[in-house]
């Protein structure tokens, strides 16, 4: 290969290595409690939480409240999050049967619609793949001139998806290729090195021969300043190349369906509601135990790290497969936490298309309806969502908003042009306030802790404040606590970066274009506003 393919290789790889995010740095370790801190005493952006129970919260009285965490899963054990675990305390534990007679079997922690007696869903496919599949047979030999006029329309979104759908297998393709080439050469370096570990002077040291051996030189050099090398393989090149791998196997193939095995539900009936079983950390619950410590980890017991919330009980309601969430399950989740007395839902997912959006709105209105919160993350897509399409959506099908939602983006620790994190979604008309997403340190199983980054990370921190207000406050309404949220946002008067696809320049606009309140969470200044509020 010549010397122009390897660079674009190089570039390729590199950029589709490093934009996965995962694993963490110096910065997280060394900065635990970032998303608690105060942005004039810590110098880093945070949502001043510590501030507030120095100042405002110390003696006051509270009562617990139920976070509803809709997610992929939860450690119910875990050293830092089993004091905070929702339990009902009418369901007996392992006896069999629906001791509250709520339709679900043994719900003592919450309950898990991925799956069934059989076991649960953990791989599942983008709801993009289900839609193609269920369209393919109907307009698959079908043409613009051949299609009956009344299903035009379907049928050019079909043609879209299509489009869609060969262009996210094209990329995840091409970084599989590239991230194995990649690891091919790094293999080949740490050979000739003759260690399994190599440190950052071996790196230096090494005998380079090739001009992609030689960047990766000068880029390992750099990582293993603040980390392993097996640390930075594994949770970089091997978990990069997983990623894209799963996403060719199970996400984007249309042959592949988990659910009438392990779920056995009538997929067509959307209105089921009683099927799942009582698993709530499922076969991975590394996202929803992260999601669950950043709102309420424990804050007395010297461990690990100090959730937002002090006052708060996690119910996990496992509706997130590693894939695309299916409406119905989300509708289920939704009205399953409601029922048992969640007042707020954090909803860390979201996708680009939608089954039935209806049952999904219904949910949501029942639950505005029994006054409770939701959080939502924007999305990890640098996309304007004033102009894509985002599910789920608080806009409902044929007119309505729902008024107690909230939309989350993701910002950085740093008060400058690099505030927004470059992944988060934003939106001057969809995304309402942005909150901490970026190398954000929480619990993971098996009574463990990394550093994530996401919009994922973001929305359980304005979560958590939703749940501090409504526990300290109990008699505000759930409306009341979105505008005490929105109004009191730091506002951030300056511009910031917004990276551009690839091969086009970043370009930089006012923060305050960025979401509806302008600016950062705040959660001194919402607690003493919620003080004056009647």
């Amino acid at each position: 290969m010549n010397t122009r393919q390897n660079k674009l290789m190089m570039r390729a790889a590199l950029s589709t290595v490093f934009a996965f995010g995962l694993g963490f740095g110096a910065f997280a370790q060394q900065n635990n409690n970032w998303q608690n801190q105060d942005l004039k005493q810590d110098t880093v952006f945070g949502i001043s939480t510590e501030k507030a129970y120095k100042e405002l919260l110390k003696g006051k009285k509270a009562v617990p409240v139920v976070v509803g965490v809709l997610d992929g899963g939860v450690e119910t054990t875990h050293e830092d999050l089993k004091s905070v675990i929702w339990t009902n305390k009418k369901e007996i534990a392992g006896n069999g049967k629906d001791d509250d007679k709520n339709g679900y079997i043994d719900d003592v922690h919450g309950w898990n619609f991925l799956g069934s007696a059989k076991g649960s869903v953990d791989h599942e496919t983008l709801e993009l793949t289900r839609v193609l599949r269920r369209d393919s047979a109907k307009f698959n030999n079908q043409t613009a001139q051949t299609v009956k006029a009344e299903d035009l329309p379907a049928f050019e979104a079909y043609q879209k998806a299509k489009i869609d759908f060969e262009k996210q297998k094209d990329e995840a393709e091409n970084a599989v290729a590239n991230i194995s080439a990649l690891k091919g050469v790094l293999d080949e370096m740490v050979k000739k090195m003759g260690k399994d570990n190599p440190d950052q002077a071996d790196f230096k040291n090494v005998q380079t021969q090739t001009g992609m051996e030689d960047r990766l030189k000068g880029i390992m050099v750099s990582q293993l300043e603040n980390t392993t090398y097996r640390d930075f393989y594994e949770s970089q090149i091997q978990k990069g190349l997983d990623h894209y791998q799963k996403q060719l196997e199970y996400n984007l193939n249309m042959s592949y369906d988990p659910r009438p095995e392990l779920v056995g539900d009538n997929y067509a009936d959307s209105k089921e509601r009683f099927y799942g079983n009582n698993d709530v950390a499922g076969p991975d619950a590394s996202h929803g135990t992260h999601v669950s410590g950043i709102i309420a980890a424990d804050r007395t017991n010297n461990l690990g790290i100090k959730g937002v919330a002090d006052h708060v009980q996690i119910m996990g309601v496992r509706s997130v497969p590693d894939g695309d969430e299916r409406d119905k399950d989300v509708a289920n989740a939704i009205r399953y936490a409601v029922d048992n007395g969640a007042k707020v839902l954090n909803m860390s997912f979201g996708k680009a298309y939608s089954w039935d959006k209806k049952i999904v709105d219904d949910a949501v209105k029942y639950a505005m309806s029994k006054d409770v919160l939701i959080i939502q993350a924007a999305g990890n897509d640098n996309k304007n969502l004033d102009v894509e399409k985002s599910f789920p959506d608080r806009r409902y099908e044929g007119g309505g908003i729902a008024d107690a939602y909230i939309v989350v983006g993701a910002s950085g620790p740093k008060d400058d042009q690099t505030l927004k994190a470059s992944f988060s979604n934003y939106g001057k008309t969809t995304v309402d306030v942005f909150a901490p997403g970026v190398q954000i340190y929480s619990t993971v199983p098996g009574s463990k802790y990394e550093a994530y980054n996401g919009t994922s990370m973001a929305s359980p921190v304005v979560a958590g404040l939703a749940a501090l207000i409504r526990s300290y406050y109990p008699k505000l309404k759930a409306a009341q606590v979105k505008e005490i949220i929105m109004k009191t946002v730091t506002k951030v008067n300056h511009d910031v970066e917004i990276s551009g696809e690839e091969g086009e320049q970043a370009k930089v606009v006012p923060f305050s274009d960025l979401s509806i309140s302008g600016g950062i969470v705040n959660a001194y200044e919402a607690l003493k506003l919620a003080a004056t509020y009647k």
